[in-house]
């Protein structure tokens, strides 16, 4: 007995009313092309080489159960045109454009093609790169092994103003001064200074901590958009 494709258990899954699905992102307008031969692996995928376009409609990033599937979907009747399940390896992206992407779909049967999508704005890409690694990192996270709870941690720590006192006990054979027998020890916690305060003592400035991280700027060099 042959194994289900992943696609063809996706597709049953969707007859299971009771499974909850999520729908991570739905981009209306998107381009499919019929991918030409690239010249070298090394190379990667070019999105201005594409000329042969196939198909238009909608791209969805949905959730069943354990399994997640990027669909192409018809904008008027609804209809899968394409199922890419989701798994490493699936989905590339192209070289020369961040609007660009190349999607591996199946058939029920196990048939494997490798197609190009095409989205007219960068922030329609943003939006459908961010679904797949917000899926990743969540399935990642449910397969982590749950820690324990020990109960709070209790702080032993001397507070500020806090003193201590120490009973040394009376020496045998001493001069029998009782006022020695209950030294007490006080101190307060001095070590506790704010970073700055710690600068300004040491006559430096506090450096106000690390610079944020920046995200580069899109490239200004990008394949012209695909007309709607």
């Amino acid at each position: 007995m042959s194994k289900d494709s992943d696609t063809a258990l996706f597709l049953k899954s969707m007859e299971d009313h009771d499974l909850i699905e999520r729908v991570r992102v739905t981009i209306q307008n998107a381009h499919v092309f019929k991918l030409p031969p690239r010249q070298t692996v090394s190379v990667g995928w070019r999105g201005a080489d594409w000329k042969d376009k196939v198909w238009q409609g909608t791209v969805k990033v949905v959730e069943r159960g354990d399994m997640t599937a990027v669909l192409l979907v018809d904008r008027t009747k609804g209809s899968i045109f394409a199922v890419c399940p989701v798994r490493e390896g699936s989905i590339d992206r192209c070289v020369d454009s961040s609007r660009y992407f190349v999607l591996r779909i199946e058939n029920a049967t196990g048939r494997h093609m490798f197609i190009g999508v095409a989205f007219n704005e960068r922030n329609d890409a943003f939006d459908f790169n961010t679904a797949l690694e917000d899926s990743r990192r969540e399935k990642e996270a449910e397969l982590m092994p749950v820690k324990p709870f020990s109960g709070p941690t209790k702080d032993y720590s001397i507070k500020e103003g806090e003193k201590i006192r120490v009973n040394i006990p009376k020496l045998a054979g001493g001069s029998g001064n009782d006022d020695d027998s209950d030294f007490p020890l006080a101190f307060s916690n001095t070590a506790s200074l704010s970073p700055t305060s710690a600068a300004k003592k040491n006559g430096r400035k506090s450096s106000g901590g690390s610079k944020k991280g920046l995200l580069l700027a899109p490239s200004a060099k990008d394949t012209p958009r695909r007309a709607r």
